[in-house]
């Protein structure tokens, strides 16, 4: 072995904040701004741990702020540093601002205590409408919903969403894990409770939990990311614009609802990701945070650093003291009490930069990254809320960070200098397929700026890869079935007769896609909910503009369901792709990954990727290859395991299962062997090697087995019943075909089989 870098061995030991810079270079000239970055965050956490005693009580503060059933009464706390009086009402008084003030302490937090009228029975009654009463030094007064409510509901006359006391007589109890450990693949399907349902309505946890959930087990799916949770006024915000942010969304039913699709997810085995969005609140004051004491500084910046001038949202103050309490109490909040068991941040670039990412192209230049345009206070929240939730559950946490801009560290730990999210998201990739897609026809995509797009993230860094969210659907957009095949959905996808040209290149080409992003794009997979079949149209929520309609705020399962619909083979392929993952990992952390072929002329991408697996897309319109020579790493044996041209997947069948490829010990494309394939257009194969020359030749007891391979390509046939039990075939149920690749591809029967069998 030789000796270790110089620049690794300079860097690698810091612990200023620079130990960073030993795995990237161009670090190097911005160190003191790493350092100071680093310092203030040590400097914030030394702060909380002298007054606080510790950052895990500092995050406690839903147990001491609100509105909390104490003995003998209920106490109400909350902080309001520039209001002159506060009052706290409701239907317990019969709605008297005057008959309970609240007294204010030195730092600015004002409380009342009301006794309960007898021995066990609350002041305040379970489901019972409360607020507080602010009076400014100037104006009039002002009615508020506790800051730290943790249930709300929308008055149906005035629209306005008011608290509700929750102290529910029986408390949920849970049946399944409090949280499940953070998978080795994340696969994440982004989901929105409300438009979990095929009605013309808004969906509820328990319909979403009954019926939604055993779907995205079923596809292989290991994680959901569950957006629009906290409360939300304005529904078509796809919950981005929170009010309530202790409360969850009361359109979709109470507490103990959510409690219920947590619990029924965790006893699926599911990780359950929350989309929390401290990056902005709400413009909202009558049933928001925003003005809560009769400022506009309280909570957020003041004046225009703390709106959004592009979201009409309000920028919180990382820098206060009690903002920084009641964000990572709300965090801490959601993980306790509703057993979440990550979180997935959004708007982390608004977040980062004082311009939040407004008018900004980033270039990649690393002199946008450091610098007075950062905000250091909200990079060390995001550092000490990375801290918090792995020093909780070292083992569960994963935190996942929306950045557009690129920023450097994100995603390196925050004892090496980095800001400690696991993942970022590739936003990139969605719209670069989005721009081919509009732009281009397919036979003039260019293969080299696909790969690259897809690999260009940042070493050492992880990534969740995806081709469409929720974002590249909404109205003024579509889905990239919709894009593919646009109206011939509507009358062309029955199974009866041979398919459309429209929708033969619409399902080919969806397949691909969504493989090629799977293979390439990260360490963690995405997607939205629905787009796994092909979900057509686009997301539009109730609106003005389209008459209240529920007809795109909605997800139409009917059309996966019905097995008279190709949409049932876009399904199929989806589990397929997710059962070869679980047989042979390729989705997570330094995998192998090589790109062996980008070849423009032919249209094809190979991947080398994982546990020997050898990905081969053509993506030619008209094109079909005999005996196309793929250099490989792996020489030995190899066994196509998935088949987008499998006739159960509305393919033709043209590629046999039943043949076992042996490599040619001749280099190839770089590569030290090659196998000769069948690559039909507009498909693509993934083989794997279940025998190297090195393992065939341990167990045959010739050590130079593997380098007396004849020169020239040996096709081995198997046993056709051995081949039907590991192979998809055209015949079998989709079931059968998932369950097999997940049980049977890898086992040392099928192997010796194989062995045994090969002439």
């Amino acid at each position: 072995m030789g000796s270790e870098d110089p620049h690794y061995s300079a860097w690698k030991d810091k612990k200023d904040g620079t130990a960073c810079i030993r795995d990237d270079r161009y670090l190097e000239p911005f160190a003191d701004a790493l350092r100071y970055r680093y310092a203030k965050f040590s400097e914030i956490l030394s702060a909380i741990e002298s007054s606080e005693k510790s950052l895990d009580n500092f995050s406690r503060g839903y147990q001491t702020m609100g509105i909390q059933r104490v003995k003998g009464g209920i106490r109400y706390r909350e902080w309001a540093p520039s209001a002159r009086e506060m009052f706290f009402f409701g239907e317990f008084n019969n709605w008297d601002r005057h008959s309970v003030p609240m007294q204010r302490d030195e730092f600015g937090i004002w409380s009342c205590f009301i006794p309960d009228p007898e021995p066990g029975v609350p002041a305040i009654k379970h489901g019972t409408k409360v607020k507080a009463a602010v009076v400014p030094h100037h104006g009039p007064w002002l009615d508020r919903n506790p800051a730290w409510a943790t249930f709300c509901v929308q008055d149906p006359h005035t629209f306005l969403y008011d608290t509700v006391f929750w102290n529910p007589p029986e408390k949920y109890k849970w049946i399944g894990p409090d949280h499940v450990k953070r998978p080795s693949s994340l696969r994440i399907y982004e989901c929105h409770v409300g438009m979990g349902t095929n009605d013309l309505k808004v969906g509820s946890y328990r319909e979403f939990a009954d019926n939604v959930l055993p779907r995205i087990k079923n596809t292989g799916y290991t994680a959901l990311q569950i957006m629009a949770i906290m409360e939300h006024a304005y529904y078509a915000s796809f919950g981005y614009h929170v009010t309530n942010f202790f409360a969850i969304s009361s359109r979709c039913g109470p507490p103990e609802d959510l409690k219920y699709l947590i619990d029924k997810a965790h006893q699926l085995g599911l990780y359950v990701l929350m989309d929390v969005v401290h990056s902005h609140a709400s413009s909202n004051s009558m049933d928001g945070i925003n003005n809560f004491d009769g400022t506009d500084h309280q909570y957020f910046h003041e004046g225009e650093r703390g709106r959004h001038s592009l979201w009409d949202s309000r920028l919180f103050n990382y820098g206060h003291w009690e903002v920084l309490r009641f964000l990572l109490s709300n965090l801490r909040w959601y993980m306790e009490e509703y057993h979440f068991d990550g979180f997935r941040f959004d708007g982390i670039t608004s977040m980062l930069y004082l311009h939040s990412g407004i008018g900004v192209q980033f270039t990649g230049n690393y002199n946008e990254y450091f610098g007075l345009q950062v905000d250091v206070d909200a990079c060390v929240y995001m550092m000490l809320a990375n801290k918090l939730l792995h020093d909780l559950h070292p083992d569960v946490a994963v935190t996942i960070a929306e950045d557009v801009s690129g920023m450097p560290t994100l995603c390196v730990p925050v004892e090496h200098g980095g800001l400690g999210f696991d993942y970022r998201l590739a936003m990139a990739i969605p719209d670069m397929w989005i721009e081919v897609l509009e732009k281009e026809k397919d036979e003039n995509w260019n293969m080299g700026n696909i790969v690259f797009t897809l690999t260009n993230r940042r070493w050492n860094e992880k990534t969740i890869g995806y081709c469409e969210s929720h974002d590249q659907a909404l109205v003024g957009d579509k889905t990239i079935a919709f894009w593919l095949m646009d109206a011939a959905m509507y009358t062309d996808m029955s199974c009866d007769g041979y398919p459309s040209p429209t929708i033969e290149r619409g399902i080919a080409l969806h397949k691909l896609i969504r493989l090629l992003t799977m293979c390439l794009s990260g360490e963690g997979y995405l997607t939205f909910m629905g787009n796994e079949f092909g979900h057509p149209e686009w997301i539009d929520f109730p609106r003005e503009g389209n008459g209240n309609s529920y007809q795109h705020a909605r997800r139409r399962w009917d059309l996966c369901d019905n097995q008279s619909l190709r949409y049932k083979h876009l399904y199929a392929f989806e589990k397929m792709a997710h059962a070869l993952d679980d047989e042979h990992p390729f989705l997570h952390f330094q995998a192998h990954q090589y790109v062996v072929l980008s070849h423009e002329g032919d249209k094809l991408v190979v991947v080398e990727k994982g546990d020997r697996l050898l990905f081969v897309f053509n993506f030619h319109h008209n094109q079909s290859y005999s005996d196309y020579r793929i250099g490989t790493y792996w020489g030995g044996r190899y066994k196509l395991v998935l088949d987008s041209d499998g006739t159960n997947t509305g393919g033709h069948g043209r590629v046999h299962w039943d043949v076992v490829h042996t490599t040619n010990t001749e280099p190839w494309h770089n590569r030290p062997y090659y196998i000769q394939v069948y690559a039909p257009a507009r498909t693509c194969q993934v083989y794997y090697c279940y025998e190297t020359w090195e393992e065939a030749a341990q167990k045959e007891g010739k050590a130079a087995d593997a380098q007396s391979k004849p020169a020239t390509v040996v096709t081995e046939i198997v046993d056709k019943k051995a081949a039907s039990e590991k192979a998809v075939s055209g015949a079998e149920d989709v079931e059968q075909v998932a369950s097999k690749l997940r049980a049977k591809l890898t086992t040392k029967a099928a192997v010796k089989a194989v062995q045994k069998e090969a002439v």
